[in-house]
């Protein structure tokens, strides 16, 4: 038998044991169809579609209420139950399948056309590729003179709040939240009568990207938004630092900072309007980080 063969032997395994024909798998979602999988097909359901928090693996549980209550209360793997010392093969099997989640997230692209879909004017840090973006880290805060001249061209100039969108360390935590946070925090924003800058993306960035952008088109302040460092349980978190007026040679202490911003932690929309009050209170005491 071969490894592909065996690994889908396993699977179908898996699968047959999360169907709702087992008591303690009733908590399933109805949504993932464990019990009907289409084996002959080429793709087998994704095991991370399972919500685990929903998931009751110990079998006959003493205090179901309690274990149901625990198990909502965290994201955390807890109450997995195991073979003997080992864990059940369904929980290393959706380990290695979260695990791969936040690997496509880092090494995954903001599609092309996302930037121009929410009117943001499009940059690259001095960063070639993404392999370098992972390994130079001192690339990603900086553009080139290439780049410098893009926003020149097209960004306003002391603006009050310049905006910036950055893929950072998760490609799919930008395309997750930024259709719902950046409308509500621009609204906010603009509702207060405060002046937006021009929205801008900023391909293979860091943090400290808002520097040197802050450095050229000196505005009051600058909010980066950008994908957090993913992990098993989300790879959709990002986080929103903010700073008052952002030069090269700040320091990381003077960034105030959001984040945990994902549907299982701040919803972008709740996120955007908060962001929104954090920025006016920011220009109204002239100070941000530890200075606030």
């Amino acid at each position: 038998m071969g490894r592909e063969d065996n690994i889908r032997r396993i699977i179908e395994q898996v699968l047959a044991e999360m169907t709702p024909s087992k008591a303690h798998s009733a908590d399933i979602p109805a949504s993932f169809d464990a019990g009907n999988p289409d084996l002959d097909s080429e793709t087998l359901p994704d095991l991370s579609k399972v919500d685990l928090q929903r998931y009751l693996q110990v079998p006959q549980p003493v205090n179901k209420e309690l274990y149901e209550e625990m198990k909502l209360s965290t994201p955390s793997r807890i109450g997995v139950w195991r073979c003997g010392p080992r864990p059940l093969t369904n929980t290393w099997l959706r380990f290695r399948a979260d695990h791969a989640v936040a690997q496509d997230s880092v090494v995954g692209e903001v599609p092309a056309e996302f930037p121009e879909k929410f009117k943001m004017v499009a940059v690259k840090t001095m960063c070639a590729n993404k392999d370098e973006y992972l390994t130079r880290p001192d690339l990603g805060r900086k553009l080139d003179e290439e780049n410098l001249a893009i926003i020149r061209a097209k960004c306003r100039k002391g603006a009050q709040i310049q905006v910036i969108v950055a893929d950072g360390l998760s490609s799919k935590a930008i395309e997750a939240n930024i259709p719902n946070l950046l409308p509500a925090m621009v609204q906010g924003l603009e509702s207060s009568g405060i002046q937006v800058g021009t929205p801008i993306f900023v391909r293979y960035s860091r943090v400290g990207i808002m520097d040197s952008i802050g450095e050229e088109l000196k505005p009051e302040a600058t909010i980066v938004l950008i994908g957090e460092r993913p992990g098993l349980g989300t790879a959709e978190s990002m986080s929103a630092y903010m700073e008052y007026n952002p030069r090269v040679g700040r320091l990381e202490s003077d960034k105030t900072v959001i984040s945990n911003i994902h549907k299982g932690g701040i919803p972008a929309a709740e996120a955007g309007a908060h962001i929104a009050t954090v920025l006016k209170d920011i220009l109204y005491a002239k100070a941000s980080g530890v200075n606030l």
